[in-house]
Parts: C-alpha cells; sequence; structure tokens
C-alpha cells in the first residue's frame, strides 16, 4: 500500500480502534502530531512506533518544532529559542549566526528523530515585517537575505541529523495582519515584490536541496483570486516552473477558517490536490477528515508518492546516548544563552 495524499492527526496520547482504521485507509498517508499527544519522550515513541507499524510503506509522522511558542514536545525536549532570536544574533555576527542555526537545526531533528518522528513543518521562511501577529517572533529577521543564509545553515544541520526540512509560508506570510487560523488574509502587494524579496529565501533553499514546501493560506489579489495553497499559478508556474522545485508541497491546515471558502472539505482537498499539493492537512476536525478520506477513496498520484518517499527520516538516534554526540554540548551551550538572555532586541511590536 502506498502514501495516500492525506496527513490527519490523533486526539490523544495513544491509538483508539477508529483512528488504527482510519490510518489503515488507503488514502492516508500520515499523521500531524499535537501538544495533547504528548506525555514524555518514552510515551511519544511508543505511539509513534504504533503508526509506524500500522501499514506498510509506514506512515509520515510529523509535528511544528519551530521553537519559542510553537514547539508541540516540551518536557523531557530542549526548549528551543525562537526564530527571531536566533535572527537577531546572526544579524550581529553571520559567522558565528551560521553555527548557531546548524546547531538548533540539528539540535531539534536530532531529538525527534530520536523518537521517531521524519520531520517536522520546518522552517519559517517569512519576512518579519513587523505586521503579522501569527508569524511575530517565529521569523528569522527582517532581511530576505538573512532569512536565506539562516535557513541554509539551519537546514544542514537538519541534513545532518537525518531529517527533511520543509520550508513555510509560500510564497510568504509576512505582509498581511490577519491570522488565517481565524480569517482570509488578502496580500495587495504586487507580485513583482513578492518574487523578488519574499521568495528569495525559498529559492536559496531549494537551491540547497529543501525537500518540502507548505503554502500560505493566502489570498494574494493581485496575482490570483484563490488562496496559494489551491492556486496553479503559485504552485504549478511558479514554484514548480520558475523556481524548479520538485519537493513535496503539504497544503496548510484545511480545517482553517480562512480555507472555508473553497467549500467542503472534499472540494478543498480535491482543489488543492489539482493546483499541485502532494499531500493535504486535516487536522482538529475528525468528521471532516473522514470526508477527506471516502473523497480520496480511488485517488492515486504515482509522482506525489515517490516525492513523499523522500520524507521518511534517514537516521536514527538513541535517546540515551544524544550527549555523546560532538555537537551536543556546543547546541545546549547556545540554548543556555537563549535561558540566560531570551530577549535580546526583538523590537517586536
Amino acid at each position: 500500500m502506498s502514501h495516500g495524499p492525506l496527513m490527519l492527526d490523533l486526539a490523544g496520547t495513544s491509538l483508539s480502534p477508529l483512528e488504527r482504521e482510519m490510518l489503515q485507509h488507503p488514502a492516508a498517508g500520515g499523521v500531524i502530531l499535537f501538544g495533547r499527544n504528548y506525555e514524555s519522550p518514552r510515551q511519544i515513541a511508543e505511539l509513534i512506533g504504533q503508526i509506524h507499524q500500522a501499514r506498510r510503506p509506514s506512515l509520515l509522522v510529523a509535528v511544528d518544532q519551530e521553537g519559542g511558542r510553537v514547539q508541540r514536545f516540551r518536557e523531557g525536549f530542549t526548549r528551543l529559542p525562537p526564530p527571531a532570536w536566533l535572527g537577531v544574533r546572526y544579524a550581529a555576527q553571520p559567522r558565528q549566526g551560521k553555527r548557531d542555526a546548524e546547531l538548533i537545526g540539528w539540535l531539534m531533528a536530532a531529538e525527534l528523530r530520536a523518537v521517531g518522528v521524519d520531520f517536522s513543518f520546518a522552517p519559517v521562511l517569512d519576512i518579519d515585517r513587523g505586521i503579522s501577529e501569527v508569524i511575530g517572533d517565529r521569523a528569522l529577521h527582517a532581511s530576505p537575505q538573512v532569512v536565506a543564509d539562516f535557513g541554509c545553515a539551519w537546514m544542514r544541520g537538519v541534513h545532518q541529523a537525518g531529517m527533511a526540512a520543509v520550508g513555510k509560508h509560500f510564497p510568504g506570510h509576512g505582509g498581511v495582519s490577519e491570522d488565517s487560523h481565524l480569517a482570509l488574509p488578502v496580500d495587495r502587494r504586487e507580485v513583482e515584490l513578492l518574487l523578488e524579496q519574499d521568495l528569495l529565501p525559498f529559492r536559496r533553499l531549494i537551491d540547497n536541496g529543501l525537500e518540502a514546501i507548505m503554502p500560505a493560506h493566502v489570498v494574494y489579489e493581485r496575482a490570483a483570486p484563490e488562496l496559494a495553497g489551491f492556486s496553479r499559478f503559485w504552485l504549478a508556474e511558479v514554484l514548480r516552473g520558475q523556481l524548479g522545485f520538485q519537493g513535496v508541497i503539504f497544503s496548510d491546515d484545511l480545517s482553517m477558517n480562512a480555507a472555508h471558502e473553497a467549500g467542503s472539505y472534499g472540494e478543498r482537498a480535491a482543489l488543492a490536490l489539482e493546483a499541485g499539493c502532494d499531500m493535504i492537512l486535516v487536522c482538529n476536525d475528525p468528521q471532516g477528515a473522514a470526508e477527506v478520506l471516502q473523497s480520496l477513496e480511488a485517488y492515486s498520484d504515482p509522482v506525489s508518492q515517490m516525492r513523499l518517499i523522500r520524507m521518511h527520516g534517514r537516521r536514527s538516534y538513541r535517546r540515551d546516548q544524544l550527549h555523546l554526540e560532538p555537537k551536543w554540548a556546543e547546541a545546549l551551550a547556545l540554548v543556555a544563552e537563549f535561558e540566560g538572555n531570551p530577549s535580546l532586541d526583538l523590537n517586536f511590536s
């Protein structure tokens, strides 16, 4: 059985019989984990083992472990600095900043691989324009060049730990104030500005081997009338065509309010896949996920299935031996600096 196109979520810390049945559906392809699924490193490793054993090839397991306020696994994991804290350090000392980025990328990925997570939905490649509350300190910096340089270094560390990277939110969420979880953001900037500035980090990471991208639930009205994740202009013409991206395209969560205008869950799923997404996410709505599974029961895309294989973790760590890794002490020393000075000069309104 190959990877299906749907990534769904779970209600708690163990698999229910209904969830196990849903994971065995041919349209299922992965699971995204949240804080509600986590109790301890041992528990989450057991849960991920059950997910991986549910079928062959094993389902992909992902999590949002960006650092800062978006870190689903906390107790028993290292508290990761927010990207903006690292961006300030990088701008002040680029050479050391690249090493910082590599260390934090490795640390994040190594701890997740030690419990079986295949990948994290990171890094955030949005530009900090000082107006997006939902992005805020999740963005590295206001300079596209700094974001690109840091992102490439961070991705090197992730790759060293045997994990794929997912750049988000293409083509850039930093130019709107609305939170797409709650409303429909509309970016009214000229397309040329987006292509020149916001796409720079995506272009650089693609050129350096970025495996996956997640588009934004944002309408860029001067380019196309639909959300970027439902737009053939952004996904086929720009991302695949102009940028030459050959990796996986994940939709953002189809249960977010910004996606509601696209219709029912089945209609949203069809639109996202037709636009060019390889895998779609439905979170926090089991009935919606069941609707998508039913609507995609006969769906098959061999090209997407080949792309998705690259998202499996490529190296395993023993959690009790992570401290023996050469980068471990250096990475923890960097985290200790954050703990001692967590604010720096972030200048967030």
